[in-house]
């Protein structure tokens, strides 16, 4: 119970954060569509390079990416597959992106650190950058491929830079070279930087508080498919690593499935509204999927780590 507390104690900034969002976009007339592009391009590609910098690689850990971007997008696929027997407009299109990713950076990073510590964050960080991986490559190419063509969705990820950012960083991290000192501080702002914009791009999504769920249909999905079927997938593969496989300790398992159990990433937001596709709806049910977060992680903690 008091770890539960703690944990909760720990998550409030982020929700006043949001809140410090929606003022900004309600009365200050802040664009959350210009620090998308912000965000999508500057920072989230150098927080993906400080942190693969900065971990701890080996054959196994290298490959921690690709099993949660593999997750991600079986997640996101199965659900766009059945959401389009129920969703009949745009806002389909950003149901991959719902429900096969989280905010495992702007949100889990603060509670990663608060349950595993400095050491056991390092691991969550590599486990994290699958979803990364797949915001800014199969999620972001479902996402425009409603609005644009196959050529068109195809020339827009290869100029997002995370994807390079993080093979570049493999490359150097086991070449033996590190982020030199004089610029650990600029990285250490982007960090900042990425974790308050994130969130508070959420409540510039927002034009009020009315109709949070907007088409509910949505916002149903994209909670069964966060809330449920990706930590069922995260608990199953722990059970068949551990039982039969044993390619990783349970330190690996717990990370992972830390990642499955945030809630819908601001980086959804991001990117809907960078391509004007359902931005309210995007930024309404990822409020509520955090605010259900703050009940909900701490029940799944308890019961599971």
């Amino acid at each position: 119970m008091t770890a539960a507390l703690a944990l909760l104690y720990k998550m409030l900034p982020l929700y006043v954060t949001v809140a410090l969002g929606w003022v900004a976009g309600r009365y200050l007339e802040a664009s959350g569509r210009h620090i998308a592009g912000i965000m999508l391009y500057i920072v989230t590609p150098s927080v993906v390079f400080s942190g693969v910098m900065s971990a701890p690689l080996s054959a196994e850990v290298v490959l921690l990416p690709f099993l949660t971007f593999t997750l991600s997008t079986v997640v996101a696929l199965a659900h766009r597959a059945l959401g389009r027997r129920w969703i009949h407009d745009d806002s389909i299109n950003i149901i991959p992106l719902s429900t096969g990713t989280g905010n495992t950076g702007y949100f889990g990073i603060p509670v990663a650190l608060l349950l595993f510590g400095q050491e056991g964050l390092g691991l969550y960080i590599v486990a994290m950058l699958g979803t990364t991986l797949f915001e800014t490559s199969v999620g972001f190419y479902l996402a425009a491929r409603g609005r644009e063509g196959v050529r068109a969705c195809l020339l827009r990820v290869a100029r997002l830079p995370s994807v390079y950012a993080f093979a570049l960083a493999v490359v150097l991290n086991l070449s033996g070279f590190s982020i030199p000192q004089v610029f650990e501080p600029l990285f250490d702002n982007l960090r900042g930087a990425y974790s308050i914009f994130g969130m508070m791009i959420i409540g510039m999504g927002i034009v009020s508080f009315r109709g949070l769920a907007g088409n509910w249909r949505f916002t149903a999905l994209s909670f069964f498919g966060k809330f449920v079927s990706w930590p069922l997938a995260a608990l199953s593969f722990w059970w068949l690593d551990g039982q039969f496989w044993g390619i990783y300790g349970p330190d690996v398992h717990r990370a992972l499935f830390l990642v499955s159990i945030t809630p819908i990433a601001a980086n959804t937001v991001v990117i809907a509204t960078l391509l004007d596709t359902a931005p309210r709806q995007a930024a309404g049910t990822a409020l509520l999927s955090t605010l259900f977060a703050l009940v909900y992680i701490p029940i799944m903690v308890a019961v599971f780590l």
